[in-house]
């Protein structure tokens, strides 16, 4: 019998894990959402200034937008990824009344005449996680590069990831290139991981 390869492995569990939150009624997830918002209101470290990723849900994420403009509210420059190109992504500051155009994947973000911005806390999409702050995204690699990108430039963010609790797995397969979380953040609270 053969073993299967982190890669099979990280598939099968993405698929499960993303079948389980599919599977959550419409109104726990707003009301996880509202309380991922409440619990990351008061324990996301960000002083006025500071440079906030988020993102834009899509399919059944956590709705994080809640949470992103109480940051902004306290002064916080949020940013969303922009998908650049097959390989890259980037960080577009979010203000009042623009626009966003269509980001591809479902998602929206801020158009290209947006302020790039260096975020130096991250929260992170992600398809799974382990109690150990691994975690399983999407399969493109997208967030795994541009963590790697800021950290080249002396940036080291902390590592925020947003999701269910019922999208935690046992245990992901880390590989060398896969950057595990600071901390995570779910509709129970917030979990600190030791790499962060």
């Amino acid at each position: 019998m053969t073993l299967a390869s982190p890669r099979d492995l990280k598939k099968a569990l993405r698929r499960e894990a993303l079948a389980r939150r599919d599977a959550l009624d419409i109104v726990y997830r707003i009301e996880g959402s509202l309380q991922i918002a409440e619990f990351g209101g008061s324990l996301v470290p960000a002083r006025p200034g500071e440079v906030v990723s988020g993102f834009w849900p899509m399919r059944s994420e956590v709705d994080v937008r809640p949470l992103l403009f109480m940051l902004m509210e306290r002064d916080a420059r949020i940013c969303l990824p922009a998908i650049v190109d097959r390989e890259t992504i980037l960080f577009r500051q979010i203000v009042r009344d623009a626009p966003l155009v269509d980001m591809g994947f479902g998602t929206l973000g801020p158009g290209p005449e947006a302020s790039l911005l260096e975020p130096t806390v991250m929260l992170v999409p992600l398809a799974a996680f382990d109690g150990s702050g691994n975690r399983i995204g999407y399969g493109a690699g997208f967030y795994d590069r541009a963590i790697a990108r800021l950290r080249a430039k002396g940036i080291e963010p902390v590592l925020i990831g947003i999701a269910f609790d019922c999208q935690e797995v046992e245990a992901v397969p880390a590989e060398p290139h896969d950057v595990p979380l600071s901390a995570m953040l779910t509709e129970s609270g917030l979990r600190r991981f030791a790499a962060g």
